[in-house]
């Protein structure tokens, strides 16, 4: 198991075969990058107490916008990344990695 967000999450046996294909693990490692960011957000708004709703509502956002945000289904944009910082109470901070 590994630990996301303070829940432990299954990492069914199947997912793992399925990464042995150097195609679909080539697209899962592109997919990184946006995953991490989403467990950012969904890490500040949980460690902040706040619900969806109502970081929404402290970004003048929908809770709808936070949701596409959480899910990785959406990238934020640099502005986007500072609002959610303010409203949670938190400062980002970015680096680039080999």
């Amino acid at each position: 198991m590994r630990k996301t967000c303070g829940k432990k999450k299954t990492v069914r046996l199947k997912d793992l075969r399925l990464l042995r294909d150097p195609k679909v693990r080539r697209a899962y490692d592109a997919l990184a990058g946006e995953y991490a960011i989403a467990a950012a957000v969904i890490g500040a708004r949980v460690a902040a107490g706040l619900t969806q709703a109502e970081l929404a509502r402290r970004m003048r956002t929908t809770q709808s916008a936070v949701a596409r945000l959480e899910s990785g289904r959406r990238s934020p944009s640099l502005k986007t990344l500072q609002r959610i910082a303010k409203a949670t109470g938190t400062r980002a901070h970015f680096e680039f990695r080999p």
